[in-house]
């Protein structure tokens, strides 16, 4: 097999790759959140892991890949108040919460079938996955890592720190998360500022809600993807994929509840891809900056001059190193379709 150098976010440096298991690869890359409709910032990860996929198959690896579809109801990121947004969503829409992540896990699959991507061995869903989240939760429980108030469990950061690398991933100082943690709903029932729910207790008008020995409730949103990696590649694997917007906190919460779970770090190579912006801002919902993947290909957004076909965009965001980040423009998509019809 040819040799494969990746840079490692966790060690911040390109290491030569080399696979636990000689021959074959694990990969776990953070799915899409199926609240609503893919935008071109979403596109940019799947594009950018399936030729890291294709790549390793190249090679002669046997991979598996695994990319979870993110349908619970609470999956805020910590620094936000947790808010049932698949709920929130089917209301306005008036459908059923499983209607609408139906509808959008569906609409998602179309786009990536569009832009050429292969799809992965496994798609698990963070609903169709409780019970192991719970079955992770008690385990962090008994082993002191993870304590219940009022019906919601939190994973004890300040302990973990005291004893493990916390923040190495993300470059945070656990000092600082310690003493400067926002304020938000729930923030009274912490130890520490820091800690990250595992599970809430829902509140009456929580739709999306599960039965467990703390409450009735729903999970956090760092468990899910522990609990699915694990089920699916093992307390070690190769290659844990995402967005950098994702290592903190998800990503460096993840290491720390598979480390104390799994007695082992979970993950060898941690590669992250950078984010695409417009006029310099991070394309997100909550910027309102979005262009949906629909209205890119039919060219039905204010911003957009013409429409471009996927492939068009596929070149666009491949174009420009993964770790560099990608600043959108008209110019810049008329120029890749250029490119692409000159080197066919």
């Amino acid at each position: 097999m040819g040799q494969l150098k990746v840079y490692n976010s966790y060690f911040r440096e390109k290491q030569v790759f080399e696979s636990l298991v000689p021959g074959y690869v694990g990969m776990y890359v953070c799915g899409p959140t199926v609240s609503g409709e893919s935008h071109l910032g979403h596109a940019r990860p799947y594009i950018t892991f399936d030729v890291v996929y294709r790549y390793l198959v190249h090679l002669g690896y046997k991979v598996r890949y695994v990319r979870n579809i993110t349908d619970a109801g609470h999956f805020e990121e910590e620094g936000r108040e947790a808010e049932d947004k698949i709920s929130k969503k089917a209301f306005l829409e008036k459908l059923e919460p499983m209607e609408l992540v139906q509808k959008y896990t569906n609409l998602f699959h179309w786009a990536m079938e569009k832009f050429n991507t292969i799809p992965p061995t496994i798609e698990p869903t963070a609903t169709g996955h409780i019970v192991e989240q719970i079955n992770m939760i008690q385990d962090l429980i008994k082993k002191g890592y993870a304590y219940e108030k009022n019906g919601s469990v939190y994973f004890d950061v300040k302990k973990y720190a005291s004893g493990h690398d916390y923040g190495k991933l993300s470059g945070r100082i656990v000092e600082d998360l310690l003493e400067n943690t926002r304020e938000l709903e729930g923030q009274e029932e912490k130890r520490n500022p820091a800690d990250f729910a595992l599970w809430k207790a829902a509140p009456p008008e929580h739709i999306m809600r599960w039965n467990s020995p703390w409450s009735e409730g729903f999970p956090g949103w760092h468990i899910e993807c522990s609990a699915m990696a694990t089920k699916y590649l093992g307390v070690q694997f190769d290659i844990h994929g995402g967005g950098m917007d994702l290592l903190f906190p998800h990503h460096e919460s993840e290491i720390a509840q598979s480390t104390i779970c799994n007695h082992a770090t979970p993950v060898r190579y941690w590669i992250h891809n950078n984010m695409i912006t417009i006029n310099g801002r991070k394309m997100g919902k909550s910027y309102n900056n979005v262009i949906r993947l629909t209205e890119l290909f039919s060219g039905d957004h204010p911003i957009l001059v013409k429409a471009y076909s996927p492939m068009t965009v596929r070149f666009f965001i491949l174009q420009t190193h993964y770790r560099s980040t990608l600043d959108f423009s008209n110019e810049a998509l008329q120029a890749a379709e250029k490119g692409l019809i000159l080197d066919p």
